[in-house]
Parts: C-alpha cells; structure tokens; sequence
C-alpha cells in the first residue's frame, strides 16, 4: 500500500516509524518548512522531517497546502492512502480526495471531546479522570470526521500535557498500523462522532499561560502542567516574571489577605501562596533570566517574605 504521511512535531515521529516498520511504503513525508529557532534564529527542521531523511524517505515542504502546484505534487505520488498527525494545516477537500482511502488521522483524545488544536491541554484542565486516543477519516471539519478505532487510557494526576502528548501519538501508532488492514478491506467501517456531544480546544496564545491568583488552586496547579511545555504559566514576583514548573495544592488553606499573598513557607519549606480558593504551595519555578530553582531554594534568596504575587 502506497501511504502519504503528513506530520510535524516530534510526537508524529511515532507512527512515521510504526508505517514504514510495518512493511508500507511510504511515497512522501509531507512537513512544515524549517523555520528560525533559538536565540540564534538558525533554520531548523522539523522534527518528522529529520526522522523522514533518517529513513531514506522523499520530504515535501510546501509552505501551504492551498498551491494548487503543491495539490498537483502530492497526486502525483499517487497514495492509496493518506495518514495526518498534527501537521499543523487543516487539508482541503481537493487535497482530501487524492488517496482513494482517504486521509486518517490520530487525535490524541476521546473525540468527539476536546476537537481542535489543544485537546491534551483540555483533558488536564478538566480535570478528567480518563483521556485516550482516536483514530479517524478526515472530513473537511475540524476533527468531525468519523472514527475507526479508540483506546482508553487513564489521565493520572500528575500528567503534564508534552510528556501525556507522546504518549498518546505512541499508542495512536500501533492502532493505527492496526487498522490500516481492515479498513482497506472493507471490514472496519468507520462509525459516525456524535456532533451533539462535541466540544472544542482553543489555540493557545501566551497570554493563556498568566496566572489568575483569585481562581482556586486547583485550576492553577492543572495550568501548570497543562500549559507544559508552552505557553507556560507565569505570574510575576516584584515586577519580575516568574514560572510556575511544579506546585501542591492545600485545598483547606484560607486567609483575610488577597489573592497572591505569599503566606510564608509551607512544611516543605517552599513558598505557600493564597488563591481565591485554597493555597498553592510552588515547589519549583523558574524567575526570568536565571535557571530553575526549588521553591525552597527561592526562597531563601529572599530578603523579606513579604509580598503578592501577580501584584
């Protein structure tokens, strides 16, 4: 079976690798171009696309998919079979058409919940006790076309969205080498989402990561590793930005003072700061400029524990 594969991040080395172990022969890795990164601004490729040259496999880097030259490149690849996994451009219905089997696609969450671009985000700051990972045919929606298969997983409490991410586009890529053969066959027929239940993830911009200090602890301890590895959350101590990386909530914790006051020292010895439901005991942060530090460590370098946070 000829397979286009159309992927970016490191997460979509994954089933990259799973296609071509499992014997398909993998016409061309569609990607992002290589854009500047680091301080440095230096051109970098993407991710998939050096496991693509690793593999020996031809690289396609259009900078959009809507070039009807590009649309005419990828026919002439001739796929039977598309596979998307967080490409980064919504396909078009021209480009959706070119296999015969259509374009499947891994989404690392149990649709119909949590469409669109964050949908790992979005199980950690629900909250949810289970997420998953789907497998479905693309339609010209955003994520609304109908699943082939499904896996289950629990969403532990400590999950942090990179690390979950991975995970997911890994057990998306052994379902989906999985379902390759039936589906081709005729024999799994994808079933129909229930668009009543749907809901959808937002983009991401930094602003997302600040940090509210009147909402409760909990909704800031699930930013903090939801928002990991980008935007990240940040709050600012004295007019200086400062990263939340690790925090223990302390649901019981009340006081008179506004929300950001930092309350002094918790057990651990790190700081203990007020929300508008509860305390948050930061055990790991990062100030601007400087490298990482424990929340004890911070606060030892301090010369008064006096202060707001966010203030």
């Amino acid at each position: 079976m000829r397979v286009i594969f159309m992927g970016s991040p490191t997460f979509a080395v994954h089933p990259l690798e799973a296609l071509v172990a499992a014997g398909y022969e993998v016409v061309a890795v569609v990607t992002q171009p290589d854009r500047p990164a680091g301080r440095g601004g230096k051109l970098t490729p993407p991710p998939v696309k050096t496991a693509a040259l690793a593999l020996g496999l031809p690289v396609l880097q259009p900078a959009t998919l809507r070039d009807p030259e590009v649309v005419a490149t990828i026919a002439a690849c001739a796929p039977d079979l598309g596979v998307v996994a967080a490409y980064g451009e919504i396909l078009r219905r021209n480009v959706l058409a070119i296999p015969p089997l259509g374009f499947l696609n891994i989404h690392p969450s149990l649709l119909p919940l949590y469409r669109g671009p964050t949908p790992v985000t979005g199980a950690i700051l629900a909250g949810d006790e289970f997420t998953g990972v789907t497998i479905i045919r693309l339609d010209p929606g955003m994520d609304s076309g109908p699943m082939l298969v499904q896996a289950v997983v629990s969403l532990p409490s400590a999950a942090r969205a990179a690390a979950l991410t991975d995970e997911l586009f890994r057990l998306g890529a052994g379902l989906l080498v999985e379902a390759i053969p039936p589906y081709a066959a005729g024999s799994l027929v994808p079933r129909p989402q229930d668009h009543a239940l749907a809901t959808v993830t937002p983009m991401l911009t930094k602003a997302d990561g600040q940090v509210d200090w009147s909402k409760p602890a909990l909704v800031i301890e699930r930013m903090i590793r939801a928002y990991d590895p980008w935007p990240g959350t940040v709050t600012t101590w004295r007019g200086q930005d400062l990263r939340l990386r690790n925090a223990v909530v302390h649901p019981d914790v009340c006081a008179e003072q506004a929300p950001g006051t930092l309350l002094g020292r918790a057990d651990s010895g790190a700081p203990l700061i007020l929300t508008g439901s509860g305390a948050l005991e930061v055990t790991e942060l990062h100030p601007a400029g400087r490298r990482p530090l424990t929340g004890t460590a911070w606060l030892n370098g301090l010369r008064e524990l006096v202060g707001r946070m966010g203030g």
